[in-house]
Order: structure tokens, then C-alpha cells, then sequence
């Protein structure tokens, strides 16, 4: 359950995609809106890691650290595809809003693909990673983790040309949320920058 001080500014929490980093287009495009628009919302967008084990411990570690602060404001949760996983993991774990962007529904089903090959960051940071069957259990394991129905809330944000992940999946897993789901676009979200400030009144506005 989320805790705060009702004086801490606002956190929102930036959660990139798979294979990705905080360097990613909408992630950068949110950082710059809000340093423009709401500076007092403090910004965090972690690097996180493929492989599942390490990216739920580092990911939880971090939560709890901002939630056991003595300042700490209300925390919001933003994440695109692989971090749409992330966000509703860590939205159920302590009961905060998230908005999520043509979001990963059960990553297992997609990571087997990804088994023994030598794995480059999109975004052209020197790392390597090499994914293997534990991987994909403990991936299984945590998404075996989350309720049905969820319990946070969340607002689904996706569109049908998406050509990575089919957006039917998050339609039917989030029914009862907040969901715009828009014609055409692809899979990084064609014209993310009009919803940031609605993402904001979403996140903080509510709480």
C-alpha cells in the first residue's frame, strides 16, 4: 500500500522496454516535458535489466526505497511494452496508478525467441546479454504472481497497428481499466507527446 507525505513532491517513475534504456524516445520526450511544464515532479527512469531476476529485485529495492522515505510524495508509474509488465508488477505490489503503452501482457510467451542469442541494446549501449531457460521460469513465475482481477489502476494506452505486440492481449487483460486504444500507430506509439499531460492528471490528480 502506498504511503506519503502529503508535503513530498510528486515521483514519476519511467519504466523502458525490453532491451532498451532510460535514452529511449518517449522516455527522454517525458523528461524534457516535464522539466518545461511540471517542474516540481521529481523524474526516475532506471535502467533495467532483460533478465527478469535481477530487473524484479532492482525494480522492488527501488520502490521501497522512495516509499521509506521521509519526504516521499505520490508515486505514479509510466511504462512502454516490457515496462508495461514492470508497471503493473510493481502496481500490484504497492498499490499504485500506472499508465501503460502498448504494454507487455505475459512476456514468457515471446522470450523463448530470445533463448541463447547474443542480445544488444536497441538503444547502442555496449552490453550483452544471452537470456536462457531459468529466464523464462521465473518470468512465468511472476507473471503467476500478479491478481485476477488487478487490483491498482491503470489507464492502457494503445494502438492497433502495433506490429510487436497485439493489442487485443492488453484489451482483454486490463478490461475494467481506463483504455484508449487508437487506430493505426506501431508498436513506440505514434504521437506519445499528447498525452502527457493527461498522463500527469491520471497519475497525480486522482490520488
Amino acid at each position: 500500500m502506498q504511503t506519503h507525505d502529503s508535503k513530498g513532491r510528486p515521483l514519476l517513475i519511467y519504466l523502458h522496454g525490453f532491451l532498451s534504456s532510460p535514452q529511449s524516445y518517449k522516455c527522454q520526450l517525458m523528461r524534457g516535458w516535464l522539466n518545461v511544464d511540471h517542474p516540481h515532479i521529481v523524474f526516475c527512469a532506471p535502467q533495467i535489466s532483460p533478465y527478469p531476476a535481477i530487473a524484479q529485485q532492482s525494480l522492488v529495492s527501488l520502490l521501497q526505497g522512495f516509499l521509506q522515505s521521509a519526504n516521499c510524495g505520490p508515486i505514479g508509474l509510466v511504462g512502454s511494452s516490457m515496462g508495461g509488465f514492470w508497471c503493473t508488477y510493481l502496481g500490484e505490489r504497492f498499490n499504485l496508478p500506472a499508465v501503460l503503452i502498448n504494454p507487455a501482457v505475459r512476456p514468457s510467451r515471446f522470450m523463448p525467441a530470445y533463448i541463447g542469442q547474443l542480445l544488444r541494446p536497441y538503444s547502442g549501449e555496449p552490453q550483452r546479454y544471452r537470456l536462457g531457460g531459468v529466464d523464462i521460469d521465473t518470468m512465468q513465475r511472476l507473471e503467476t504472481e500478479l491478481p485476477s482481477p488487478l487490483s491498482s489502476r491503470y489507464w492502457l494506452l494503445a494502438q492497433r497497428g502495433d506490429e510487436t505486440l497485439d493489442y487485443r492481449d492488453a484489451e482483454d487483460y486490463y478490461q475494467g481499466q481506463c483504455q484508449t486504444i487508437e487506430d493505426g500507430g506501431d508498436h513506440s506509439f505514434q504521437g506519445f507527446a499528447r498525452y502527457c499531460e493527461p498522463i500527469v492528471e491520471f497519475l497525480f490528480n486522482q490520488q
